[in-house]
Parts: structure tokens; sequence; C-alpha cells
């Protein structure tokens, strides 16, 4: 049985937080009339990302675990498109998004990690899906938007 890991010591969990940290400073210098529209959602949707992950860190079943991981992905793709707007509404340039972006991406891998880590612990027939095999760095089909193909 391996040792137990407090919820801090997740690199992923770590870097959530991180962002959820950087984005509230972005994303109080955009416009006043932003503050409680895109601003305030994209602070909720950061800081749920780790938050979901939090929640359900310390749950005793598997499938609930699962569960805080998809919520926390979600959470995670959810400020990628608040990031996404901010650029279209020329708050941000497309370089602070980008970087955000793969940064989010990079949480997103490690989420996919985590889940199907614990996927491996449940019965075969109790699986939601069939194992995927997740190309590194391979996010085509992920849906997030290719900033060179729009122009705000």
């Amino acid at each position: 049985m391996g040792e137990f890991r407090k919820l801090e010591d997740l690199i992923v969990y770590q870097k959530l937080c991180q962002l959820h940290i950087e984005i509230s400073g972005i994303s109080h210098r955009w416009p006043a009339e932003e503050k409680f529209e895109l601003g305030a959602q994209i602070r909720r949707s950061s800081n749920s990302a780790a938050a979901q992950l939090a929640e359900k860190y310390d749950d005793r079943h598997i499938r609930n675990k699962i569960e805080g991981i998809n919520r926390s992905r979600g959470e995670a793709a959810e400020s990628v498109h608040h990031l996404f707007m901010a650029h279209l509404k020329r708050y941000e340039t497309l370089e602070t998004y980008e970087s955000y972006r793969l940064r989010y991406q990079e949480c997103i891998r490690m989420l996919n990690g985590m889940e199907r880590t614990l996927g491996k612990q449940l019965p075969e027939a109790a699986r939601r899906w069939p194992a995927v095999q997740e190309q590194p760095g391979d996010y085509s089909a992920v849906g997030f938007p290719d900033p060179s193909s729009t122009e705000p």
C-alpha cells in the first residue's frame, strides 16, 4: 500500500492553484464593465478547476474521485474559453492567451493521467469507456480554439 499523499503535494493541483492566482491578477486589469461578467467568470472557473479536484480528493469511492477529476478538467477548459474571449475582446494578447492555453492543456493532460490510473482500479465491467491512448502534445481534437485561425 502506497503512502498517502496530501492534496497540496499533487503537481497538477499546484499548477491549477498557480494558474488561478495569475488569472485573478490579469482579469482585474480588464475594463470595469467586465468586473461581474467575463472577469468574474474566469476567476470562478480557474478557482473551481483546483477546487473540484480538492473536493473529491479524499473521497473513499473511486468513481467520485474520477468525477472530481472530470469536473476539474471541465473548469480548466472553461477557463481557456474565457481567456479566448478576453483575447477576442482585445483585453489580452495572442501570446498571453496561447501561453495560458498551453499551461491549462498540460494540466488537462495530467488530469487525464489521473483518471486513467484511477479507472484501472475499477473492475473492467464498471469502467465507463474503453482505454484510450492519448498522444502527448496532440490536442487537435481537444476543442481548444486555434489562435492562429482567428483574428480579434
